[in-house]
C-alpha cells in the first residue's frame, strides 16, 4: 500500500449493533489512493455491513469514519447515532461510489440514462458532457454497443457491468463493490472479474467485499479477514493466501477451495 498519505477512506473502531445483535466489534481499516483493499470471510461475518457503514448507508454506533482525513459528524450516541450534517453525507456518498450485488439498475431507464442519471441530477454537470463521459464508460467495460437497450435486455453480467460504467461516471474517490459477482454465473462472473481488474491495474482505489479468493489475490494490495464481526487477520494477499497464521483463516480457505 502506499505510505505517508491520508486515506481516501478510513475506519477506526467501528461498532454496528442490529438490536441485541452485534454485527460489527471494533473493526478499523484504511483505503489510500491507487489502493485495492478485499474484504473476506463467512457469510454473516460483517463484510457487507462493514462497506455499509463506510458509505453511511447504515448508521453505525461508534468508532470514527474519514473521507480524505475529514471525520464524519454525529449527533446523538450509540443507537440514536446518526449524521449530523446531511450535505457532508451527500458529499461522501458521491465520492464513494458504490456497485452492489443485484446491480440495481432503473428498469425505465436505458443503459445510457441508467449511467448518465447521477452526475446530471446530483451533480449538475452538463448533460452534453456527461453524455459524451458515459458512452466512453460503457465502452470501457464492453458495452458500448447496448447503450440504448434496456436493463431487462441484458444478462446479468452486462447488467453489472452498467451498473460500474454508472458507478464510474460519478467521477468517485474510490469504488465500493459488495459481491458483484455474487449474483452471476461463472461465464458472466469472468466478464465482470476482468474489468474489476482492469480497474486495478488503473490503480483505481477500491474496497471489494468478495467471495472469489482467486480475484481477492489477483488484484489486492490488502486482505483483510473479518470473523464475527472482527478482524481475524489481514496483510498481503500473499501472505494471507500463502502462509495464513489464524486457524480459523486457514479453515475458512480450505472450506472455498473445497466447495
Amino acid at each position: 500500500m502506499t505510505e505517508n498519505t491520508t486515506p481516501v477512506l478510513e475506519i477506526r473502531d467501528l461498532h454496528k449493533s442490529y438490536g441485541a445483535l452485534e454485527v460489527l466489534k471494533g473493526v478499523s481499516l484504511a483505503a489510500r489512493q491507487g489502493d485495492v483493499v478485499s474484504l473476506i470471510g463467512s457469510s454473516g461475518s460483517g463484510k457487507s455491513t462493514l462497506l455499509r457503514c463506510a458509505n453511511l448507508l447504515e448508521d453505525s454506533q461508534q468508532g470514527e469514519i474519514l473521507f480524505e482525513g475529514e471525520p464524519v459528524t454525529w449527533k446523538g450516541r450509540g443507537p440514536a447515532r446518526q449524521p449530523a450534517d446531511r450535505r457532508q453525507v451527500i458529499r461522501i456518498r458521491t465520492n464513494l461510489s458504490m456497485v452492489f450485488q443485484q446491480f440495481n439498475l432503473w428498469s425505465h431507464m436505458t443503459i445510457l440514462q441508467n449511467v448518465m442519471e447521477a452526475p446530471v441530477t446530483v451533480l449538475g454537470e452538463d448533460r452534453a458532457e456527461v453524455e459524451t463521459r458515459a458512452r466512453g464508460l460503457l465502452d470501457k467495460v464492453g458495452i458500448g454497443d447496448k447503450a440504448d437497450a434496456w436493463p431487462a435486455q441484458l444478462s446479468g453480467g452486462q447488467q453489472q457491468r452498467a451498473a460500474i460504467a454508472r458507478a464510474l461516471a460519478m467521477q468517485p474517490r474510490a469504488l465500493l463493490f459488495d459481491e458483484p459477482t455474487s449474483a452471476l454465473d461463472p461465464e458472466l462472473q469472468q466478464e465482470v472479474v476482468r474489468v474489476i481488474k482492469a480497474l486495478a491495474a488503473e490503480r483505481r482505489t477500491m474496497i471489494l467485499v468478495t467471495h472469489d479468493m482467486r480475484l481477492a489475490a489477483d488484484v489486492s494490495d490488502h486482505v483483510v479477514f473479518l470473523h464475527q464481526g472482527l478482524i481475524e487477520e489481514e496483510g498481503p494477499p500473499d501472505r494471507l493466501f500463502g502462509a495464513p497464521k489464524s486457524e480459523r483463516l486457514r479453515q475458512f480457505l480450505s472450506a472455498t477451495v473445497a466447495a
